[in-house]
């Protein structure tokens, strides 16, 4: 078997960094579900911002935390599932990457033949390695439905195309 060139070194260390990301967003949907408020505040950077639409922007770590205990608090463990899927991450940076996900969130404890859902949305994130471990600094959550609530530059021109 032939040598890795250098590009191909890049490559997979490349892949290393966005499977590192994307386990860091699909971390948030597990704490978020199991109600773990304090671990899920540690996966955000001391500055990082949330813009969630309708509920306002969060801003610094501090403030995340006290809005997901007040949100979540009472809250049995998987009372909503966020499902997130096609994650696409991009690299910007040796510390910097963007990425986008969609959400498909539905409650549990609806009756058979109610409707599940509570959102359908796209996930804008930006992330920053700190300490080695790749953080959520920006999280912009795109309501889709049942109301539409989205930036003023959404959908942008994320992803890069080929």
């Amino acid at each position: 078997m032939a040598e890795l060139t250098d590009h191909e070194i890049e490559i997979l260390r490349n892949m290393i960094e966005i499977d590192a990301i994307k386990r860091t967003r699909l971390l948030y949907s597990h704490l978020m579900d199991t109600n773990r408020i304090d671990d899920l505040a540690n996966i955000f950077t001391e500055d990082a911002v949330c813009e969630f639409g309708p509920y306002g922007s969060w801003e610094s770590r501090e403030t995340i935390l006290k809005n997901y205990h007040d949100v979540e608090d009472g809250l049995s463990p998987f009372f909503a599932i966020h499902g997130t899927c096609d994650h696409l991450v991009e690299l910007t940076g040796p510390d910097t990457a963007t990425g986008r996900s969609y959400l498909f969130e539905p409650m549990t404890e609806k009756a058979a033949d109610e409707n599940p859902f509570i959102y359908l949305g796209v996930y804008d994130d930006e992330y920053r390695k700190v300490d080695e471990k790749w953080l959520i600094a920006r999280c912009t959550l795109q309501f889709l439905w049942p109301e539409r609530h989205t930036s003023e530059d959404f959908p942008g021109t994320f992803p890069a195309a080929l």
